[in-house]
């Protein structure tokens, strides 16, 4: 497994990768979740950053969408096809965000995930990632969840977590 700057001939794969690994949240009670669109061709193209981490074929079975938020890298998206699940796809796309936002010279990376799933906030918790308190939050990280919110998705539910580098 590679992981690459991703080509514009990999973003219509990518929504299928956003389709097969958000099939997983059914299984937690979320069908909402995995019913969600995957992000426009525009949407990812117009990203900060978009990593893929692609299989012997060239072919992505994982990518990480990166923002920048507050001045520093905000992972957007991590998601990986569940077939490549448990395998260190997310942890090396992890890895290479962290890469990619020290280049950049950011203290931190910060995310928003849900607090109880465990594909979600435990596997950040357990990469090095912590919860960024209410108070902590900096504007721009508070206004995407009040959009978060605005989309549907309950804010007790979610949580916003932050790695330092």
């Amino acid at each position: 497994m590679d992981i690459r700057v991703a080509r514009p001939d990999d973003l219509p794969r990518l929504q299928d990768v956003e389709l097969l690994a958000g099939a997983m949240f059914r299984d937690v009670g979320l069908p909402e979740i995995a019913d969600d669109d995957p992000p426009s061709l525009d949407d990812l193209a117009g990203a900060a950053a978009v990593l893929v981490a692609v299989d012997d074929r060239d072919v992505a079975v994982g990518y990480a969408r990166i923002e920048v938020v507050d001045g520093h890298a905000h992972l957007e998206q991590l998601s990986v096809v569940p077939d490549h699940g448990g395998q260190g796809v997310g942890t090396a796309l992890l890895d290479a965000v962290a890469a990619w936002a020290r280049e950049r010279g950011d203290a931190e990376i910060t995310l928003t995930t849900f607090r109880n799933v465990a594909f979600n906030a435990p596997l950040y918790a357990k990469r090095g990632y912590d919860e960024v308190a209410d108070l902590d939050r900096a504007p721009g990280l508070v206004a995407l969840m009040v959009a978060e919110a605005a989309h549907g998705l309950d804010p007790t539910q979610r949580v916003a977590m932050r790695r330092r580098l």
